[in-house]
């Protein structure tokens, strides 16, 4: 899995990632004329936290540009708005662009993107999602954005949690149990486990599939965890997402399912403070997305920020604030390259055009947009320890790192036909 890395960052050195602390001529007709970023974020709902965790990395980041003169010369305003319903968030996000904001960021769902997505279209608003990609399942609803920026697709924590369920689980289980979000995300990521494991010659069992829906309570789960138990599988995958999945692994613990049963969770936009050392079973893979906080080969951002955050939050981040902070890092590049290439200050197209392919030096890693505006990150996962007296929740005793380009579909292609024949590492 390292070469893939190594390829992938070399790639990122040789065209000199970018930096936000890259200077820039100030533009003299525009200095004193703040550059307007609206934000979408959750603060209620399981969301909340990956919603605040994102827009404290933003405000991180726009703090830091700020003391350095701002973009091409301009200081950075925030202007912030809640992500709710698909509706309630895609009538805030025209408030936004109503505000004639210079781009919007942020979204974690996945239904809330695909809601506002058509209306950035509509009404000529730069878009730069954090999370929620802008899918209807595995089909693009937007082949041609000329204004939305998606996040890399959500189902690249699943292939590389089903990889890795691979190579260090194999010939340990037969009987599989499902327990996943009751939506898009969860459907597509157990689909695609089966699908991996199918592909790599290993012979399974289904004894259990449930579904559960996002925030759901301890009573609601009461009922699946009785079933998983009855089942006695000797693997259990699940994709259940932010604070869900402290409340799962609880239960599950509480249960005895912990003691004999692997576990397989992807759900790398989690919070993993939510996670306990008592509740989580050793070399459980886990899925840390694009940033794992602990990593010994971090970046001197990286190393940065978090120091910072725990400094200033006592928890830990988590990859949410790597996509808040790789989206506002891009949005700086972009303008900046279009202004140098016009000789003004750019409109929101010139914007759009100039982001894909500026590699972006985030929190997690080396970045990019591809030409189609879905991003390019990198993935963390591994096996957990509960042996780090440092923290209150698992780390990974073994760390794996991946590039999107090892994960995600290519450009114009069907996920379920790629997924058959792509070249997978592990």
């Amino acid at each position: 899995m390292s070469i893939s890395r190594r390829a992938f960052v070399a790639g990122a050195a040789a065209a000199g990632a970018y930096s936000l602390a890259s200077a820039f001529p100030c533009p003299a007709l525009a200095a004193n004329i703040p550059v307007r970023i609206g934000i979408l974020r959750a603060t209620k709902g399981s969301s909340a936290t990956s919603g605040e965790c994102a827009l404290r990395a933003t405000r991180w980041a726009v703090e830091k540009v700020n003391k350095a003169g701002g973009i091409a010369g301009r200081k950075v305003e925030l202007v912030i708005e809640e992500e709710s319903t698909p509706q309630g968030t895609a009538e805030r996000f025209r408030v936004l662009a109503g505000q004639k904001v210079d781009c919007v960021q942020g979204l974690v769902s996945t239904g809330n993107c695909l809601s506002v997505a058509p209306v950035a279209e509509e009404v000529r608003q730069l878009f730069m999602s954090w999370d929620g990609t802008t899918q209807n399942g595995v089909k693009d609803t937007m082949p041609d954005a000329k204004y939305v920026f998606k996040s890399t697709d959500n189902e690249c924590e699943a292939v590389m949690a089903s990889l890795l369920a691979v190579k260090y689980y194999k010939g340990k289980f037969k009987k599989i149990a499902g327990l996943n979000p009751d939506y898009s995300y969860g459907k597509n990521n157990w689909e695609a486990f089966k699908q991996i494991l199918t592909r790599y010659g290993i012979e399974f069992e289904v004894v259990a599939d449930h579904w559960v829906k996002v925030g759901f309570s301890p009573a609601d789960l009461a009922p699946h965890i009785d079933a998983l138990k009855k089942a006695k599988p000797d693997l259990i995958y699940s994709s259940i997402l932010f604070a869900d999945q402290g409340t799962l692994m609880k239960a599950a613990h509480t249960a005895g399912l912990t003691k004999h049963t692997k576990f397989v969770l992807p759900g790398g936009p989690s919070d993993i403070n939510v996670l306990k050392k008592e509740t989580v079973p050793e070399k459980t893979i886990l899925g840390l997305n694009t940033l794992y906080f602990a990593y010994s080969k971090a970046s001197p951002l990286q190393r940065e920020f978090v120091h910072y955050y725990f400094d200033r939050y006592k928890t830990a981040p988590f990859s949410e604030a790597d996509r808040g902070y790789f989206a506002f890092a891009a949005y700086k590049a972009g303008v900046e390259r279009a202004y140098k290439a016009t000789g003004r200050w750019p409109s929101q197209e010139d914007v759009a055009a100039a982001i894909p392919g500026i590699e972006i030096q985030s929190l997690g890693g080396p970045g990019r947009y591809r030409q189609d505006k879905i991003a390019e990150q990198m993935f963390y996962q591994g096996l957990t320890t509960n042996k780090n007296a440092k923290y209150a929740f698992p780390t990974l005793s073994k760390v794996e790192v991946l590039p999107a380009t090892a994960l995600q579909k290519p450009s114009g292609e069907d996920f379920w036909d790629w997924i058959k024949t792509a070249p997978m590492v592990i």
